[in-house]
């Protein structure tokens, strides 16, 4: 970010309330008298933006030279208000933050085009709590992120995960979907992630959802993809090149954080007590989520799905670079260690396999 700072473009931290975004930007620029800290939740801040134009916008700043605008995505039109800055108010650099995607609250088509660096930003990850701590530490705890996640807040206080995560859940985290004007039906939302989190690690459909929720599977379709842009949930593909039995059109839905996952439903029971398939699933989620997150960090760019076929046959994670292609099968049980699926080999011969449980965890998230 540093380093992008030198560029004449918009930085965006993209990523959920409460994983960390404004305590980075206090980390890297307090102190700074250049700096005009700004938040988009505040009321008089909203309406300092409103009407914006260059010349007020510019009377605004005034002679700062770096304007850090947190939850920017509560401003309307604020792509828009950023293109104003970034073209006409020289000298000034732009750092913001959102908890949903922009085009939540823009009525004008990526305004931003060419003008912005988007970072993203998620809960902590294995890896740097294995940097924080030693990675026979972070396995031990294995049990623990199963069951209440990596949100700093929690993570943080150990002993008040419970309370933490349902403060979380309650409201915060849907606060920006939930102030949509169009969102009419609060309840069925809550109704519906409940719905996703018990089929983790399973394929989703919306029309089966939409019986479950009782909303018809359009607006089903609507409330995924505003989960998705707040950074609650978000999707894996099938994969499908060759087999005429492949599933072509199916999807799986993961929570970004196990934690919230389990106070969707409201179940903090240990994975010991769990039963195989539960605890085989909170494993799936686990595991998909922070491989995300390395990919992210580590700018590793691959496509991500995952394999199944009408008669059964599966994979739980796939990723493709570079023409490659590298399966991956999760086990939270060690003693099992399945043979890749016969079809597959067949398929898609060279490709790598790979059986991921706790013993080997770190070959997978480091």
């Amino acid at each position: 970010m540093r380093k992008a700072l030198l560029r004449d473009k918009a930085i965006l931290i993209m990523g959920a309330r409460q994983v960390g975004k404004s305590t980075l930007l206090k980390q890297m620029f307090s102190g700074d008298a250049t700096a005009l800290w700004l938040n988009g939740d505040e009321a008089d801040v909203q309406m300092a933006f409103e009407r914006a134009s260059s010349t007020s916008l510019r009377a605004l700043i005034g002679n700062k030279k770096l304007l850090i605008l947190d939850e920017a995505q509560r401003i309307s039109d604020i792509g828009l208000k950023l293109k104003l800055i970034i073209d006409n108010v020289a000298g000034v650099k732009v750092i913001a933050t959102g908890s949903s995607s922009f085009d939540l609250s823009n009525k004008v088509n990526e305004p931003l085009t060419g003008r912005k660096l988007e970072y993203k930003m998620f809960p902590l990850s294995f890896g740097e709590m294995v940097a924080h701590t030693h990675l026979l530490e972070e396995k031990r705890m294995l049990h623990h992120r199963l069951v209440y996640g990596y949100y700093p807040g929690v993570v943080n206080e150990p002993g008040h995960e419970r309370e933490n995560l349902v403060n979380l859940t309650s409201s915060y985290l849907y606060k920006d979907i939930l102030a949509l004007d169009k969102l009419q039906k609060p309840d069925r939302l809550l109704k519906l992630l409940q719905c996703i989190a018990m089929q983790v690690g399973s394929q989703v459909s919306n029309h089966e959802l939409s019986l479950q929720v009782g909303l018809d599977t359009k607006t089903v379709e609507r409330y995924i993809d505003l989960l998705e842009k707040c950074y609650v949930v978000f999707s894996l593909n099938s994969f499908s090149r060759n087999l005429r039995n492949e599933l072509k059109k199916s999807r799986k839905i993961y929570f970004f954080d196990n934690g919230v996952r389990n106070a969707v439903i409201g179940n903090f029971s240990p994975v010991e007590s769990r039963m195989p398939a539960e605890a085989g699933a909170l494993w799936e989620n686990f595991l998909v989520a922070e491989r995300m997150k390395k990919n992210a960090y580590d700018l590793a760019y691959c496509n991500t799905w995952f394999w199944r076929t009408k008669s059964q046959q599966e994979i739980d994670y796939l990723e493709v670079a570079d023409g490659k292609i590298n399966a991956f099968e999760f086990k939270w049980n060690v003693k099992k260690h399945p043979a890749p699926p016969a079809a597959f080999v067949a398929s898609y011969p060279g490709s790598g396999y790979q059986v991921i449980s706790p013993l080997n965890v770190e070959e997978f998230l480091l």
